[in-house]
This record gives C-alpha cells, structure tokens and sequence, in this order.
C-alpha cells in the first residue's frame, strides 16, 4: 500500500513539471475560471535557528517590516510551521519555521524581490539558505 502511495504521489509531482528552461520563471496558467486570473504561488521557508540562538519574534517582525512588505506590500500570509530537514552530514534536522506564502500577478517581475528577501534573510541571520517553491494557481478576489 505504501508502495502505491508513492507511486501515485511520484505521478502527480511529474504531472507539475515545468516544460521552461530551469533558468526560466515559470509562465502563468491561462485558463482560469472567472472571476479568478492566472496567478504565482510564492511559497519562502525560513528556517528560525541561527548561530547563538533563535530568530525571534520580535526579530522575525522586523525583518518582515523592513524587507518583504516594502517588496509586496498588497498582501502575504505568513504561517508557522514545524520544519525538518537532512543535513549535509546525514542527521535529521527540525526547527520551527516561518512559511511566507505570497501571490503575485505579475510574473516575472517578482523574481528579484523575491531573491531580495531570501537574500536579506540569508545575511542577518547568518542562515545557509532559505527554502523556495513556486506553482501556478487561479486567484481573485
């Protein structure tokens, strides 16, 4: 059953592949029902353990102040979540984690803010990294 699982899970992630270039942004989807239109899901994991401690609240608030909503100021949603991942020496790494989930029409003229922000991130909180993924999706108001 596992097995069938992850047959079937392994299927609807090649169905998602991308036919551009990989140094391409993916183009939006047309067909959208109205009142809905083509749209970018942006979805950033900030992973919250730095040298020395925790990026904190306070922190966090700051950081997201100064340099996401100047870059997307019509709106982002930022959940938190329990992230894990394996390390580069092999053990299992978990740490609470903010997940930025951003939609945006204008594709691909989010690419450098976007790039931007985790790059800011990467800086002030001496981080490795800052987890990114993109899907196309139908949205509206």
């Amino acid at each position: 059953m596992r097995k069938l699982a992850l047959l079937a899970a392994l299927g609807l992630l090649s169905a998602c592949t991308q036919t551009a270039a990989p140094s391409q942004p993916p183009q939006l989807a047309a067909s959208c029902a109205a009142p809905l239109k083509a749209a970018l899901e942006v979805n950033l994991y900030f992973g919250r353990d730095k040298p020395g401690g925790t990026v904190t609240e306070a922190e966090w608030v700051q950081f997201l102040a100064q340099e996401v909503t100047p870059r997307f100021p019509d709106g982002l949603s930022v959940i938190n979540v329990a992230g894990q991942s394996r390390a580069a020496t092999g053990p299992l790494e978990r740490e609470r984690t903010k997940l930025l989930i951003v939609v945006v029409f204008d594709a691909p003229a989010h690419q450098p803010k976007v790039a931007a922000i985790m790059d800011a991130y990467v800086k002030r909180f001496s981080q490795n990294s800052v987890f990114r993924t993109e899907h196309m999706v139908c949205a509206g108001l």
